[in-house]
């Protein structure tokens, strides 16, 4: 690993901060495509012991966003775009979904949500622009009132994080990103169910195709290792 993880404050159990802490490394990049890893070095750059590290990877790899590496260790799981589109399939059928009931119940997104966005998008910082994008959609999943909805999307988010972290990188969609993130609240604040689903299956379809082209163009410049 050629950039070292955060430590974190000793606790008898830490297993889901070793978690997170790892899961932040992948999406952000820190921890890129392809990178060994072994729980010793990862043990030794927390500051922690072991265990938790073992666990932590144990639920990633069972997450998909860690694999075993040829020999010893792990490795970061390869990007795979076509998989990724897949996922935005799913992942727009179920925003369309909660756009459509979040209207119809008359409830409105908290508008300090979309301010996080842009403060996030313009200060170009990967990990808080992936946070303010998870917020507004689990917003929208709450006030849809159908908790089936966010367990369903639940599953997907960590792995469409590496993909958006990777792309936000270079992308130059921050600012649509931002504009229809607000299109879609003030259709959802106005109780217009049909234009809410539609411009949230619009932004998640452009999403998805921005994010496959790009994500694309840089595999290819950028061969993932492993």
């Amino acid at each position: 690993m050629a950039k070292p993880l955060a430590k974190i404050q000793a606790r008898p159990d830490y297993v889901d901060e070793v978690y997170q802490t790892l899961l932040d490394a992948i999406s952000d990049g820190t921890l890129a495509p392809g990178t060994r890893i072994t729980q010793e070095e990862i043990a030794e750059q927390m500051a922690v012991s072991r265990s938790p590290v073992l666990q932590a990877l144990r639920l990633l790899k069972k997450d998909g966003l860690v694999q075993d590496a040829p020999g010893r260790g792990l490795l970061v799981t390869p990007l795979d775009p076509t998989w990724i589109g897949d996922l935005y399939a799913v992942r727009g059928a179920l925003d369309a979904l909660a756009a459509r009931l979040a209207a119809e119940r008359g409830h409105a997104i908290d508008p300090a949500i979309l301010e996080a966005g842009r403060r996030a998008s313009t200060a170009r910082k990967v990990k808080a622009m992936i946070d303010a994008d998870m917020a507004f959609h689990q917003a929208i999943y709450r006030a849809a009132g159908n908790p089936l909805i966010a367990q369903s999307a639940e599953i997907h988010w960590a792995h469409l994080r590496r993909a958006m972290g990777a792309v936000l990188q270079h992308s130059s969609q921050r600012k649509a990103i931002c504009d229809e993130h607000e299109a879609i609240a003030e259709a959802i604040a106005a109780g217009d169910g049909a234009r809410a689903a539609a411009l949230s299956e619009q932004h998640t379809t452009r999403a998805g195709e921005n994010l496959m082209r790009e994500l694309g163009e840089i595999l290819q410049a950028n061969p993932q290792p492993g």
